[in-house]
């Protein structure tokens, strides 16, 4: 059985560390380079990196900033944000990053999702699915381009299609949850990955130690979580202590 990984997410715009609720009202939570070398100390199993402007500003994450959020770590890096062709990939890969997170490209394009895989692995191809609970449909539906833009997919089908494109992870964004430290969407979690067969990292929500349990407990094989740690509201090797004792095995 796999160990369960906690990872600190940095939401970065223009060289920064950004936080907000549903992608929005964005406030400056520090450096980059900075928060992930103290996240590392702290016992980070893994970091994410999410360049949340850059689709929107039709670019790629900012090279220079992975380059700089690199040098201060030893564990994996995953980079996302802007991401349209095997070579915006390449970029990131060789700017620091182990793997790659795609999301509105993957929705426009998903070949590029084989494609990587392909070319650079599964376990270096990772797809990031934002997803809102629509009322109207009584179901979970795919959002892009920071939450602006609604598709016409649902989550879980749209998971099952990009586990059968060769991803080999996906990361799960609850964006009613995002920023609001009211919990993950444990339905959504479960929902997700009962129907794929590659590891689901639940995002969106976090607050308290129990739950990131909860998530663990309703089938994530990881969690992420930002305001918690950016605000020091607990720190990483606090919070895997208070996991053990809710009998979470912890790295």
């Amino acid at each position: 059985m796999l160990i369960p990984r906690i990872i600190p997410c940095l939401d970065v715009r223009d060289g920064r560390v950004v936080k907000g609720i549903q992608f929005q009202q964005l406030r400056d939570a520090g450096d980059p380079a900075e928060l992930a070398a103290r996240y590392e100390s702290d016992g980070a199993d893994e970091l994410v990196v999410l360049d949340v402007s850059a689709t929107l500003e039709n670019r790629i994450a900012l090279l220079e900033t992975v380059q700089k959020v690199r040098a201060q770590l030893s564990i994996p890096l995953t980079v996302g944000g802007g991401v349209k062709t095997l070579a915006d990939a390449q970029a990131l890969l060789n700017a620091g990053a182990d793997k790659v997170s795609i999301n509105s490209a993957a929705v426009r394009q998903p070949e590029l999702v084989t494609q990587m895989s392909q070319q650079f692995g599964a376990q270096c191809t990772v797809v990031a699915i934002d997803a809102v609970y629509s009322s109207d449909e009584s179901d979970w539906i795919v959002v892009t381009r920071s939450g602006s833009q609604k598709e016409n997919l649902k989550a879980i089908p749209w998971a099952q299609t990009v586990d059968r494109l060769g991803a080999g992870e996906i990361l799960l964004t609850s964006f009613d949850r995002d920023g609001t430290r009211s919990g993950y969407d444990l339905e959504l979690v479960a929902a997700v990955a009962k129907n794929v067969s590659i590891p689901v990292i639940a995002s969106g929500g976090a607050n308290l130690p129990i739950h990131l349990q909860e998530a663990l407990e309703a089938g994530a094989h990881a969690v992420l979580a930002a305001s918690i740690f950016h605000d020091q509201q607990i720190s990483i090797g606090q919070l895997k202590q208070q996991l053990a004792k809710l009998g979470v095995a912890v790295r």
